[in-house]
């Protein structure tokens, strides 16, 4: 597991226990990631990376989520119509509750003031109080190497602190599956000379 460095701030809340390094480290198979409660990615496995892109030279706002999808950064990840309005009403809503947790916390102000100034979108649903849940059930990606796949996602909280590990997996015996092992082989290699 490859520890991207984070910001201060919310920092108690983003201390990763022992038991949890080693938990992450024998999920070496599935793409994880771990997630502080504002979204801001922390940790990212290799597999995570060979499936979602090269992660580890993203810096500041760049590591967040909802900065990422309210600014249009480029995504393998494919949301119909309804979904993308679903994820961007739920990332409000957790950063919303997390700013409600953290009020004195300066990155996440920060967080929040860039977004709402940047995004129409994101400042018409923060202004709205727009209420959701942020989840994840499935993802469909589009791979370079491999094309379209559908994974489920599991977002699991962590008990007594604010982090969040997010699972990606496939049914056995799929074609999902099959793309995802794919993906495992050839990691972020480039097959295109």
């Amino acid at each position: 597991m490859t520890e991207l460095r984070s910001n201060p701030g919310l920092a108690a809340a983003r201390h990763i226990t022992p038991s949890v390094q080693r938990l992450l480290d024998r999920l070496v198979d599935a793409p994880v990631a771990v997630s502080d409660a504002a979204m801001t990615l922390l940790l990212a496995n290799p597999m995570y990376g060979a499936l979602l892109g090269d992660l580890s030279g993203l810096r500041g706002l760049e590591r967040n989520d909802a900065w990422r999808c309210f600014m249009g950064v480029p995504t393998r990840v494919r949301h119909t119509p309804e979904e993308r309005r679903a994820c961007e009403v739920g990332m409000v809503s957790q950063l919303r509750r997390t700013a409600a947790r953290y009020p004195a916390d300066r990155q996440l102000r920060r967080l929040i003031g860039e977004l709402r100034t940047s995004s129409e979108r994101f400042a018409e649903l923060w202004d709205a109080g727009a209420v959701g849940r942020f989840e994840a059930w499935h993802k469909t990606i589009e791979h370079p190497q491999v094309g379209l796949l559908t994974l489920d996602c599991d977002l699991l909280p962590l008990e007594e602190s604010d982090l969040y590990i997010l699972v990606y997996s496939a049914e056995p015996g799929t074609g999902a599956a099959e793309k995802l092992e794919l993906i495992s082989v050839v990691g972020t290699q480039s097959l295109v000379e």
